[in-house]
Order: C-alpha cells, then structure tokens, then sequence
C-alpha cells in the first residue's frame, strides 16, 4: 500500500513547517527527499513513524508497529554486544516462534560485511561499522516501512559508497517502501527512484523525477 499524506498541517509556535500539504509515496520503493536544512524533510519523517503528531491531516498507508528508522548517527546500546545490539529486534517474540534468530543475525552481519565482529561492542567499531550495523538491525526487523535520515552524511565517499551498495543488495533481497532524506544530491541520485525536492518552508514539492 502506498503512503498517503492528506492537507497535513504541523507548526512549531509561528514557524509553519507544512500547511496542507499533500504527497503519495510509492510502494516497494525508495524515495528520496531533498531540500536545504529546516526545510521539514527529518520532520515528516518523525511525522511518519509517530515520533510527532500533526497539527492536523491525515498519513494513510502506516502500520505503526512496522516501522525501521536509520538515523544520522546510529543508535547502538553501548554495554551490549552487536550480536545483543541486533537480538533487541526480535525482543517480545517467543523462542518457540522465533528461534534463536542466531542464523538470521549471522547472515545479515555477513551481507553488511560484519561477520566476524558479532561479539565486538559498538565502541570497538568505527563509525562506518556501525552505521552498518543500524542497516543490519533496520532489516532484521520485519517492517514494512524502512525511514533513513542522513544515514551517510558524516562517512568519507569511499565507505559510503560501499556502504550504499551494501544497502541496495540488501534491499534487493528484500524490498521495502523507503524514505530517504539527504541534502545531497549525489546519495540521492544513486539509491532512489524517484526524488522529491522540498521547498524552503512551508514545504511544498518543487519537483518530482523520476530516476528509474
């Protein structure tokens, strides 16, 4: 089911970030949105998976328990191995039904690159390693909707282009309705399929293309 966004209103005192805004995101594929900083792109993400609530609108097409979120920085727990880190995706889910999810992980850390690091903890890694586990967990998790903020913004353009290589093969695998959200124009260009550029607020859609 595509993502439908209705006359959505969201404001922070004066400062109106969208008034009536209307936008249909496609399934099973990623989007990429870009426009210059404050210009709502991470809040209509946040908007998206619950973080934040309208002003008032509607957004149609959103299972709120099936949702992944990579943000700019990855979000590990510290005091927990990566192998731990990546269990907490399948916390609340009996062992009868689930298993062990010790193969699942095994083979993600493999596609992302990361098999031999399972018993590491997230400050062994580099930042690159473990934005890469935040892919791993974003994919482990059964979600329909996948949410990617900056994810790259802060790696050299070698590992983040191994790193959006990385993602694409895994999606491939496994295809998701994505939103991405960049201010540059090259990530954006290499991983969706269509691009939205937002204006300054209140955000509208200066264009629509489609990549392929």
């Amino acid at each position: 089911m595509s993502i439908v966004i209705k006359n959505l209103k969201k404001s922070y005192g004066d400062q109106i970030i969208f008034d009536d805004f209307n936008l249909v995101l496609q399934e099973k594929k990623i989007t990429g949105i870009l426009g210059p900083s404050g210009a709502g792109k991470t809040t209509l993400l946040n908007l998206c998976c619950g973080l934040e609530k309208p002003d008032s609108g509607t957004i149609e097409g959103i299972n709120p328990t099936s949702i992944s979120y990579i943000f700019q920085e990855p979000r590990l727990l510290p005091w927990r191995t990566i192998r731990e880190n990546l269990r907490f995706v399948f916390k609340g889910q009996s062992i009868k039904k689930s298993g062990s999810h010790d193969k699942e992980i095994d083979e993600m850390l493999r596609m992302v690159g990361l098999d031999t690091v399972g018993d590491y903890y997230p400050q062994e890694l580099s930042g690159g390693m473990r934005q890469r586990v935040a892919i791993a967990r974003a994919f482990l998790y059964p979600s329909e909707l996948l949410l990617m903020d900056e994810p790259f913004s802060s790696l050299d353009l070698m590992l983040k282009n191994k790193l959006m290589g990385d993602f694409l093969k895994i999606w491939e695998q496994d295809k998701r309705t994505v939103v991405f959200v960049s201010h540059n124009q090259e990530e954006i260009n290499q991983l969706a399929h269509e691009v939205l550029t937002f204006s300054d607020k209140p955000v509208r859609v200066l264009k629509r293309e489609t990549i392929y």
